[in-house]
């Protein structure tokens, strides 16, 4: 924090926007002006943050410096969505830095509103860094809390100027750490469509899983990357539906409450702008109108394999394309199924395929493919299913055609059941199929287990 020069700068505040009145039945007092001398060095967030040491973890007090910190607000809490907490960029466009700055006042967007320039007065203020994010407010011996709201004046200096916030335009798979507590744009994206489905439309944050955030998934239609969107329980808009269709996203870049993957907090469901058809993949569609009620044509429940020769010898292929873990055998209350999980693999990616045996159509009218599933430990929906009449082989040069599964969201407990039953025509198909199940995850951050068990082929 040195080598800064002394500057004086005069802040023209219009008393009229700060006024304590909270309603729109009075008459606006006439535009009077203050001039505010700030006299101190001044200084940017980025200057701000490197004053906190990751190796030691230690909270950095700041003192005797008489400096202040220029900041834009990015955040608003009219929508609940944050609480007791401004967040700070360094420029209105193409910011470098952003901080987080923790202030006891649920209403801060009626003083400190979004695009609001301020000068942070540092002295007497801490810095840490709490799950990946940096933090600024006071010291409460080994935390940092909010600064109180009898001090808030102390250190925070409004001034007359709302700049024009530029979102800094990204892709999902482009979020690194540098860019945390920075206002954002993502384009063409979309939610996970099993958060779509007419059985469960989520919302933002009115499930009864949701305690503190709900989290759901959003997909980039260029590069198939995700990211969560992370909603308060305690905002507003919580119980609202989550838009079907595509496109932009505005809101700040954090990290979730255990540091293992960046989120998305936008400020109210204005900052969606989803007018664009959806970018689903060309499922298949054979469009019978048979309910499956004929006999089973092919069954498998698990209940003989019980290690991963056995899985092997009734002709499925499990592999890991890049040699790591794949599915493996499990049990719970004397209930047999096939498991994967990216859980303590340090796999990134783990991509694991389980191939069906082969599976000869042209002896049935017609068929329906289901099985349960079963989704824990859910951080990510990263399970698909594909299915192919001409399987070379190899996972990786066979052409498949993507099936349109429900995969349950977990825990599926919300579901009332453990296991969740999905049913696929697959009448339009004939001679040797196969369907093949495929993970996609990336420890730390995209881990969730799935149990699949009583898979069945039905003739139509």
């Amino acid at each position: 924090m040195k080598n800064f020069n002394f500057v004086k700068i005069v802040v023209l505040v219009n008393l009229a926007a700060i006024s304590c009145v909270k309603t729109d039945d009075f008459q606006l007092p006439e535009s009077k002006t203050e001039e505010i001398n700030i006299e101190g060095d001044i200084t940017g967030i980025s200057a701000v943050k490197s004053s906190f040491k990751p190796e030691t973890e230690d909270i950095y007090v700041f003192s005797e410096t008489n400096t202040l910190m220029e900041a834009y607000v990015v955040s608003s809490d009219e929508g609940g969505n944050f609480y007791k907490e401004l967040v700070l960029q360094d420029k209105p466009e193409n910011p470098i830095a952003g901080i987080l700055l923790l202030v006891n006042d649920n209403s801060l967007f009626e003083t400190y509103n979004f695009g609001r320039k301020i000068y942070v007065k540092l002295d007497g203020l801490a810095l840490w860094s709490n799950n990946g994010v940096h933090q600024l407010g006071v010291q409460n011996r080994g935390d940092v809390v909010q600064i109180p709201s009898s001090r808030i004046d102390d250190h925070i200096i409004r001034t007359s100027e709302t700049a024009e916030i530029v979102p800094l335009k990204l892709e999902i798979s482009e979020f690194k750490e540098a860019h945390e507590n920075l206002f954002i744009e993502v384009e063409n994206v979309q939610f996970n469509r099993n958060l779509l489905r007419e059985q469960h439309h989520y919302t933002f944050a009115g499930e009864v899983t949701d305690e503190y955030d709900g989290e759901r998934q959003l997909e980039s239609c260029r590069t198939g990357a995700s990211a969560m969107l992370s909603t308060s329980t305690f905002s507003g808009f919580k119980s609202l539906y989550l838009p079907k269709n595509s496109g932009s996203v505005k809101g700040v870049l954090s990290r979730n409450f255990y540091d293992d993957y960046f989120v998305i907090a936008v400020n109210s469901p204005d900052d969606f702008s989803f007018d664009s058809e959806r970018c689903d993949p060309e499922f298949l569609k054979c469009e019978s109108n048979n309910a499956g009620g004929g006999e089973v044509f092919f069954e498998e429940d698990f209940t003989n394999v019980t290690s991963l020769t056995a899985l092997k010898n009734k002709g499925w292929t499990n592999l890991n394309v890049n040699g790591g873990k794949a599915f493996e055998p499990g049990t719970f209350d004397g209930n047999r199924y096939i498991r994967v999980s990216a859980y303590n693999t340090q796999e990134t990616p783990m991509e694991a395929w389980l191939v069906s045996p082969s599976i000869d159509l042209d002896s049935i009218s017609g068929a329906l493919l289901s099985f349960e599933i079963m989704a824990s430990y859910d951080n990510a929906t990263i399970l698909s299913l594909l299915i192919t009449e001409d399987f070379t082989g190899n996972v990786l040069t066979t052409n498949w055609t993507p099936l349109d599964a429900v995969i349950p969201i977990g825990p599926t407990r919300q579901y009332g059941k453990r296991f969740v039953k999905s049913e696929i025509d697959i009448s339009c198909l004939k001679g040797e199929i196969h369907f093949a199940f495929r993970y996609l995850g990336a420890a730390p951050d995209k881990t969730t287990t799935y149990d699949i068990d009583n898979i069945r082929v039905i003739e139509n």
